[in-house]
């Protein structure tokens, strides 16, 4: 009898069950790629251990015990194993559906549960998290958070308490406001119409990401279409094993973006974002009502590095005299196989020389919501990242996920050490305007 991972109870709709556990063979090649397996060792935390107890679980051999939800929790998803694996193994699509499964078969702790519920009460919720942010604003503008760092009494909270502290960004008046177009008209010849996800996260902690976003794509031509009134994507949902909410949150995506008209092309910047929605077409592949909507609209969605490659420039770029690391976002680079392209607009702006991170597949210990529900685990595979980063000898960094971006610079804060990041848009945008490079330290 074939061994299957069944999907959650009122899920069925979303994607048929599969025998990819089947697919393993133990060859041990993703061990290394993975950074669980690589702090610790341990068989169990590693893919092709998970995988195991997958089978174990859908053959009735093991039960959902708090010691195998430990090890499926610990799992970062950063898919590096699948690029990894020589057999194909569909790791990506085992691990989501094992913890949509996890998340209605084992009853967390009351604290656990409270906690990730006020996670998800706030981050897919823009309007929420600038409420979140306008309070931020004022803890770090008034050096209020500077005393409480200062005073030691972060140490006696619980980890996870400790480890949202440590991640915020600095905030500023840039933060509080959320204005955006609704369109933005191509600057000259008119080469594309591509819809904007403008997301949560993103939106209101790295708001100047989206603005480099727009005065890009008007640069090279295309008209921006920013659909109103759109929400989070589902990606932070969807990694947490919260499948119902993610689809919801899909399907009113889907819906809003349909309502925008034709479009050439569905752009992200972030990359967890751009990895669920190039997945929609799966996701709901078993609903009637969404399966052709969802299929099509994932059939346009790129990433806005991949977009701008392979559309050409028509903007000139200024030259940028500057040395700059590029991290490789996990949900970019595993998960969309998407490696070149941010190199490439990067290469091609005269005098940047761009530096390779040792080790840089191995991810940064960001991973969704992974460094606020794991904070130790998430510590020790940042402070590797952060060795790294440092190797280099750059004073820059370019990363294309949020993330990312506030994990790398929570580490090296951490050390004392300041370094300036900015996702690719943001240097391919002070190219083409002729400005300097903006020196942001997270």
């Amino acid at each position: 009898m074939s061994a299957t991972v069944e999907p959650p109870a009122g899920t069925e709709h979303a994607r048929p069950g599969r025998a990819l556990v089947e697919d393993c063979v133990h060859c041990g090649f993703c061990l290394p790629a993975c950074p669980t397996w690589v702090s610790w060792g341990q068989e169990m935390d590693s893919p092709r251990g998970r995988i195991d107890l997958m089978r174990g679980l859908a053959e009735g051999k093991l039960e959902w015990t708090d010691s195998v939800a430990t090890h499926f929790d610990r799992c970062l998803g950063c898919m590096a194993c699948v690029t990894a694996c020589p057999s194909g193994v569909r790791y990506d699509v085992l691990i989501e559906e094992t913890r949509a499964r996890l998340e209605e078969k084992h009853p967390r702790g009351l604290l656990d549960r409270l906690y990730r519920e006020t996670i998800f009460a706030l981050l897919p919720y823009p309007s929420r998290l600038r409420a979140l942010a306008a309070a931020l604003f004022v803890y770090s503008g008034t050096g209020l958070q500077r005393l409480v760092r200062a005073s030691g009494v972060l140490r006696l909270l619980p980890k996870r308490l400790a480890q949202l502290d440590a991640l915020m960004p600095r905030m500023g008046r840039q933060h509080l406001t959320g204005r955006m177009p609704g369109r933005v008209a191509p600057i000259g010849p008119h080469r594309a119409r591509v819809g904007l996800l403008t997301g949560c996260v993103q939106r209101v902690l790295f708001p100047e990401v989206n603005a480099a976003t727009l005065r890009v794509l008007a640069a090279e031509g295309c008209e921006v279409v920013l659909p109103e009134g759109q929400g989070c994507c589902g990606a932070l949902s969807l990694h947490a094993g919260r499948e119902n909410e993610a689809l919801t949150f899909g399907r009113d995506l889907i819906a809003r973006f349909e309502a925008a008209g034709e479009l050439d092309a569905v752009l992200v910047n972030a990359a967890g974002c751009g990895s669920s929605l190039k997945d929609y077409g799966r996701l709901f592949a078993g609903d009637p009502a969404w399966a052709a909507r969802a299929a099509a609209f994932g059939a346009k969605v790129r990433d806005v590095t991949e977009f701008l490659a392979a559309l050409g420039p028509a903007a000139l770029r200024h030259p940028i005299a500057a040395r700059i690391a590029y991290h490789d976002p996990c949900h970019l680079a595993h998960a969309q196989g998407v490696r070149e392209a941010p190199r490439s607009l990067l290469r091609a702006i005269p005098e940047i020389e761009l530096v390779e991170i040792p080790d840089g597949d191995q991810c940064c210990g960001s991973a969704g919501i992974y460094n606020m529900v794991q904070p130790e685990s998430s510590n020790e595979i940042g402070a590797r990242k952060a060795d790294n980063v440092l190797k280099t000898g750059t004073a820059f960094l370019a990363s294309a996920n949020p993330g990312c971006t506030l994990q790398i610079g929570k580490v090296l804060r951490e050390r004392g050490i300041a370094l300036s990041a900015a996702h690719p848009i943001e240097i391919l945008d002070a190219s083409i305007s002729g400005r300097p490079l903006r020196d942001r330290r997270d």
